[in-house]
């Protein structure tokens, strides 16, 4: 493709994604295409010869949107927002169309120290204090991986220099909520640690980690011979938003030598609003935070933001340094190869600079603001409402909820909650999400979508109702 054609074609790529961000509200909000359907569509061998650029615009318009479910539009309710606003749409584009990788700071010196102050930016945003560094990474799961290896080294004194976990005489112990997120026994496992060394501590009934809980397992390991080496609290749990207790479970961490690691994927980007961070008071004894960007914010996927108060703990246990990466200045500067697992990174720092400096931090602000004030005006429906149900604490943007019939209990209940979800899910008009919650299942609404304004919440709490009503009239099964 050469310039000129890749100018012309660029346009109209433009201008497609303008139309079908304009547009979306306008279609089903989850795909109703059936498994195989996408791809018996699509030709099974690659093309000989060169196609026009035309028949994918075609393919887009006819196979791949309907195959689709489309998380940027208004009534999109599901999991949690992964928005993609549209000035980190441009700024993904710039990165893409530069084509640079930091491999080291020489390879392209402007991308590893826009990415030092972009992090630093979101710092200063969320209120942390100067004492933390940060670095881009792909996803939360990366980050809580990266933070369980940094904290088996601490215990074991960097077991990787020996002969490994496998070498060490006495077990490490991962601790972490009932309701944390599955990345993190998914790092635990990864990071060597083994399942039978992770331990799920009890929640209160507001779903938050127990800290008499955390500290009864602490000392029960402790008497068994085994390693207390790291906790995992969550400010925001998938399930229900709950916040484990920060300050005391960094008490206990401290107290136990044990590396505390945050994990407020979601949650984080509330503390841009002052009036969110009692949300994690005492963040500050933790040693690794991790929030996602591109979730409630608005950068574009994938733009997970790690902090440590440690970063030359993070170097030693990440760092390679082969001949040719080296150069005169490594003394001076830093190579964010060193940060994380890929040698390679992407320009991510442009699309969280680009949002961030097109809507400025009081536009993500309001935004935020609004989106936790509809989430507030659903949850008083629902209460209000006779036959439903708000099951957990509304803290953020996220409501639990169950229609619950007269009469109607156990897995009769189970039942119809999964019916009239699945209704409004084939409805076109909402995309929810069920989940269990206290071993029955609920309906997760997590309002944050940038296009989701009072009327889009008004006209799903109709829908709700109309399916919940029109479920319970069908036949059982």
């Amino acid at each position: 493709m050469t310039p000129e054609e890749f100018r012309r074609i660029g346009h109209q790529l433009i201008d497609w994604v303008a139309d079908y961000r304009a547009s979306v509200a306008e279609l089903p909000v989850m795909s109703r295409a059936e498994p195989g359907e996408v791809r018996d569509q699509l030709p099974a061998a690659p093309p000989e010869q060169a196609e026009p650029f035309e028949h994918i615009f075609r393919d887009l318009d006819q196979i791949i949107v309907p195959g689709l479910s489309h998380w940027q539009h208004p009534n999109f309710h599901g999991y949690f927002p992964a928005n993609s606003d549209l000035a980190a749409v441009l700024g993904d584009y710039l990165s893409t169309g530069l084509g640079v990788l930091g491999l080291s700071w020489q390879s392209s010196p402007a991308l590893s120290e826009l990415e030092e102050v972009v992090a630093d930016w979101m710092r200063q945003m969320v209120g942390l204090s100067g004492a933390w560094s940060g670095v881009i990474q792909d996803t939360a799961s990366a980050c809580t991986l990266l933070a369980l290896l940094c904290a088996r080294e601490r215990s074991s004194g960097y077991s990787l220099a020996r002969g490994g976990l496998q070498a060490e005489e006495r077990p490490l112990v991962v601790y972490a909520s009932g309701q944390s997120h599955s990345s993190v026994e998914k790092a635990a496992l990864l990071a060597g640690y083994g399942r039978a060394n992770l331990r799920l501590v009890a929640t209160d009934e507001r779903y938050a980690m127990r800290p008499d809980a955390l500290a009864a397992a602490i000392e029960d390991d402790l008497a068994h011979g085994r390693v207390p080496c790291a906790v995992v609290a969550t400010t925001g749990t998938t399930t229900t938003t709950a916040l484990d207790p920060i300050e005391p479970i960094a008490a206990l961490a401290r107290q136990h030598g044990l590396w505390l690691h945050v994990d407020a994927a979601m949650a984080g980007s509330a503390m841009i609003l002052p009036e969110c961070r009692w949300m994690w008071q005492g963040v500050e004894g933790a040693d690794s935070i991790v929030l996602n960007t591109h979730k409630w914010l608005g950068v574009s996927f994938d733009c997970s933001l790690y902090y440590v108060r440690d970063p030359q703990h993070l170097v030693r246990v990440m760092s390679t340094n082969p001949s040719y990466l080296q150069s005169t200045v490594d003394d001076r500067v830093k190579n964010l190869r060193d940060w994380g697992i890929p040698l390679g990174r992407r320009f991510r720092a442009l699309k969280l600079w680009c949002l961030v400096r097109e809507q400025g931090v009081a536009g993500l602000q309001a935004r935020l603001r609004r989106d936790m004030a509809n989430a507030q005006w659903l949850a008083e429906q629902v209460a209000g409402a006779p036959g439903w149900r708000v099951l957990a604490p509304l803290t953020l943007q996220t409501l639990c909820l169950r229609h619950e019939p007269a009469g109607l209990q156990g897995e009769a209940l189970d039942r119809h909650t999964l019916a009239w979800a699945e209704r409004v899910n084939r409805s076109g008009g909402a995309y929810i999400t069920p989940a269990t919650l206290d071993g029955r299942w609920m309906v997760r609404v997590s309002i944050g979508s940038i296009g989701t304004e009072r009327e889009h919440v008004a006209a799903l709490w109709a829908l709700l109702r109309r399916e919940a009503e029109a479920a319970g009239a069908q036949p059982a099964a």
